[in-house]
């Protein structure tokens, strides 16, 4: 009977934190650790990459839903979540983001002293992306900035050092995350409007929304191949990776339209995850050949 608590628990922190997005930003962590290494860095540091990565962003995905709980009690989409439905209590919910920030701080100490020094930073950004929708239609751009200290991090865990490369893939994963944030915000377009909600979609409408989220899809190619030719490690398999993310951009968005965001979770997810395992299959196996 304990067992089978303890595994239900588990499964609903599981899925409070969204544990299945983890490869959105694990992919870009993984191909930076390996840049950064010129192959594979010992374990203790890749143990504390680890560490660090599930820390920060379990944390900072169930923070997120402690601020947001009273509105997302009022969206009919989210009302099924586990605070709003009394499933989960905030106190408890704090209280393990607390512990998931503070095995993050271990890690960064255990990593080098410059991880130490801008953990702050990155804490910073975790806790205050929720607030953004609150005061700026710049919330999306936030989450991706949030999103991209997970492939600055890990060159830095690895180095102790920052350089282009690891900001270039730091700005892809940045407009990356922000792209289809926008395309997922798109579907609360009326409930933002009548309560107060910033959004890119709210603040310009969602026809000029889907715009943008394509202009930031563009330009997340275009820092790709930056970080391409930055380094001497990817090649003709990363590149041939960066195409076919191109096709699946293009379906992602024709997937969508402002008369038609019934298939706003398989853009916004689904095509993000192959996006994300495409990335990360063709950066490792040029990364090592």
């Amino acid at each position: 009977m304990v067992f089978s608590k303890l595994i239900k628990k588990a499964h609903d922190y599981g899925i409070l934190v969204m544990f299945s997005h983890t490869i959105f930003s694990l992919s870009f962590a993984l191909i930076s650790m390996v840049l950064a290494s010129n192959g594979i860095p010992s374990f203790y540091v890749v143990f504390w990459i680890l560490v660090a990565f599930m820390g920060a962003r379990t944390g900072a995905n169930a923070i997120n839903r402690v601020i947001d709980a009273e509105l997302d009690a009022k969206n009919p989409r989210t009302a099924l979540r586990q605070l709003p439905q009394g499933l989960m209590k905030k106190k408890e919910v704090i209280i393990f983001a607390l512990i998931c920030f503070l095995i993050m701080l271990l890690a960064a100490i255990m990593l080098n002293p410059l991880c130490l020094v801008l953990s702050p930073i990155a804490l910073f950004l975790m806790i205050i992306y929720s607030y953004t929708k609150k005061f700026t239609f710049l919330c999306h751009l936030v989450l991706g900035v949030t999103s991209a200290a997970a492939p600055v991090g890990a060159w830095i865990a690895v180095t102790g050092t920052i350089s282009w490369l690891p900001l270039f893939m730091g700005a892809a994963n940045t407009l990356w995350v922000a792209g289809f944030d926008i395309i997922y915000g798109s579907q609360d377009y009326d409930f933002d409007t009548a309560n107060g909600v910033h959004s890119i979609p709210a603040t310009f409408g969602v026809r000029n929304a889907l715009y943008i989220a394509a202009f930031f899809h563009a330009v997340t190619m275009i820092l790709l191949f930056i970080v391409g030719i930055l380094s001497s490690k990817l090649g003709v398999i990363y590149y041939l990776g960066l195409i076919i993310i191109s096709l699946l951009f293009i379906i992602e968005h024709k997937l969508v339209s402002p008369d038609n965001l019934t298939n706003v979770k398989v853009a916004s997810y689904s095509i993000n995850q192959l996006i994300s395992i495409t990335f990360l299959v063709c950066g490792l196996i040029d990364a090592f050949i």
